[in-house]
């Protein structure tokens, strides 16, 4: 069951993330996905609707993470927390390969929340590829 969250609540969380899902900084505008509020804590695992509990993704990115805060780091198999964006930096745990189309996870929760995520799918990557082209891609300026 999905929690109700105030207009201005959303407003405030899609201006927080300049519009871009906070794992993998896909930017809104470029999709023809809505994209949603997330609880970072599952609401079954207690987490509640504050701002501090709430960031903003795709669609994509939001059912992979599913209520999982967990996952195997697929480098070491020991199980690594995911990326909470609220509390960790982006740019700690990730960076963009040559090309920036593959994101790298440069920590044990960068890499397990790029597996768990499937943030690397070819069907990403083939899209980031073209967003590069047009110079859309990577965002200049990484989330907080």
């Amino acid at each position: 069951m999905s929690a109700y969250i105030p207009v201005d609540l959303k407003r405030r969380i899609k201006a927080q993330f300049n519009g871009r899902c906070a794992y993998c900084q896909s930017a809104e505008y470029l999709t023809v996905a809505i994209f949603e509020v997330e609880h970072i804590m599952p609401q079954a695992a207690g987490g509640e609707t504050h701002l501090t509990n709430l960031c903003y993704t795709c669609p994509s990115c939001n059912r992979y993470k599913a209520t999982r805060q967990t996952a195997p780091d697929p480098e070491t198999r020991a199980i690594a927390p995911l990326f909470h964006p609220q509390q960790d930096h982006w740019i700690d745990h990730f960076t963009w390969n040559q090309d920036s189309t593959t994101l790298i996870g440069l920590t044990p929760t960068g890499r397990a929340t790029i597996e768990a995520l499937r943030m690397n799918r070819p069907q990403l990557l083939r899209v980031r590829r073209m967003w590069v082209k047009l110079g859309e891609h990577p965002p200049q300026t990484p989330l907080p």
